[in-house]
């Protein structure tokens, strides 16, 4: 007899479309409906991000993941931030680690935004890092600080250039607003948290750029 579909319980995301990126399945649909909202075609929206028409599609599609400084990219032809697109923890007190699950953009990896959004303060986010996983290029943040530490596992962090490798326990502060990139250079999976001061703006005006593609 074959197995029943089961409705996702309270907290658990609804399994994804067949076919599509259980990492992009809901950012794709997101980042669709604003480009059809502004009446924007598919073609108009690649050109002005430099990516192709196909590769969008795919990404609306959730059928591929796309970079981080590729996504902002996206964002900035569309006019808003990305923490436009974010979900939230719906309160205060979070389970697990596992929070609203975030789609940020990268490759390899699983995030998690652990703040509500009544929190005007400090964003928290944890990403949990595959081997090679990581932010697929560098980017800048319409924020002010960021503050990272490895929880397990090692993370390669360049920031404006200088590459440091960070273990388990260690941590890294630098400008928001410096081109960073990161990713996981080792066999194993790799955790980490990030604090971003203030959170990413949910406005739909942005002033965030990618650094590359």
């Amino acid at each position: 007899m074959p197995p029943t579909a089961q409705s996702p319980g309270p907290g658990q995301a609804a399994p994804a479309p067949a076919g599509t990126d259980p990492r992009m399945s809901r950012l794709g649909p997101k980042l669709r409906a604003t480009r059809r909202e502004l009446g924007l075609t598919l073609e108009a929206v690649a050109d002005r991000a430099g990516v192709t028409k196909g590769f969008l599609s795919l990404v609306e599609r959730g059928r591929t993941t796309i970079s981080v400084p590729t996504l902002l990219r996206v964002c900035a032809t569309l006019g808003i931030s990305i923490g436009a697109l974010f979900d939230y923890p719906g309160t205060d007190v979070v389970r697990g680690g596992l929070g609203a699950p975030l789609e940020m953009g990268g490759e390899r990896i699983r995030e998690y935004l652990l703040t509500p959004a009544t929190e005007r303060h400090v964003q928290v986010m944890r990403t949990v890092l595959e081997p090679g996983g990581g932010s697929g290029g560098a980017y800048t943040l319409d924020s002010e600080t960021v503050f990272v530490v490895v929880v397990r596992g090692s993370l390669r962090l360049t920031v404006d250039g200088e590459e440091a490798l960070l273990a388990a326990g260690d941590c890294h502060t630098f400008s928001a607003r410096s081109a960073h990139a990161w990713d996981n250079p080792a066999a194993d999976e790799a955790e980490v948290l990030w604090s971003i001061a203030p959170p990413i703006p949910r406005e739909r005006s942005q002033r965030v750029h990618g650094e590359s593609p």
